[in-house]
């Protein structure tokens, strides 16, 4: 009895200061990839809409995944492509920039471009040139944002970041893989003190999250975008 006694003491108790799951509905940013449906009364003032791809095979193209034109008054509207390669033809920046008026004549109101694309760390340099000749061919009254990997912070370019923070004007950071958070990533974030570049954390809705304390502290944050997730199986 007394040894169950004490093992019955020794039950761990919740942690307070432990990840929690994140709930979309308690931010104001989020990704809305084809096919998935935000909550119903779900109030996030931007949302970052997936647009379409730019694949790895056959020739450069703008594949659509979007059926007409979304139509969201009074929120901020980023039009996100997914680019799986670089070597972008005219016919695909036209049809991008195509699709970016017709959003806003829509009557979205359009924060502009994001692309979303897996730049190695040692790729930057090359990625940086990339972004310059997008940011000419943007008008200027939208803004070109990115994502990031975390491995940015610890292993980026000092130069390679600054060349990118005269091109852009956001990287959204991504901190989870499917539908997981990435383990560690307090490690990552302790290594962003000279992050030059304004910048959002991207969390995977459901995933595990305790925000590092120097995040909120840090002059280039600019808070958080949480991606939503289909139902598994769908």
């Amino acid at each position: 009895m007394l040894a169950l006694a004490l093992l019955t003491g020794c039950k761990a108790e919740p942690q307070p200061n432990a990840p929690a799951a994140v709930q979309a509905a308690k931010y104001d940013a989020i990704y809305v990839w084809p096919g998935v449906r935000p909550a119903p009364g779900n109030a996030a003032k931007t949302v970052y809409l997936l647009d379409g791809e730019v694949r790895r095979e056959g020739v450069a193209r703008l594949e659509r995944l979007r059926m007409g034109v979304p139509k969201l008054p009074g929120r901020t509207v980023w039009l996100v492509v997914r680019a799986e390669r670089l070597d972008w033809n005219e016919a695909t920046y036209a049809a991008i920039l195509s699709d970016l008026e017709r959003w806003e004549k829509a009557g979205n109101t359009l924060a502009g471009l994001q692309v979303d694309f897996d730049a190695a760390t040692r790729g930057i340099d090359g990625y940086a040139r990339f972004l310059q000749d997008l940011r000419k061919r943007l008008p200027q009254r939208w803004k070109l944002s990115i994502t990031g990997l975390m491995d940015w912070s610890a292993h980026g370019d000092p130069q390679a970041l600054a060349g990118l923070a005269r091109t852009i004007d956001e990287v959204v950071v991504q901190t989870y893989q499917a539908r997981t958070t990435i383990p560690g990533y307090e490690q990552y974030f302790a290594r962003m003190e000279r992050f030059p570049i304004p910048f959002r954390v991207a969390l995977v809705e459901g995933g595990a999250w305790k925000a590092p304390p120097m995040l909120a502290q840090h002059p280039m944050f600019r808070g958080y975008v949480v991606f939503l997730l289909a139902p598994e199986g769908k």
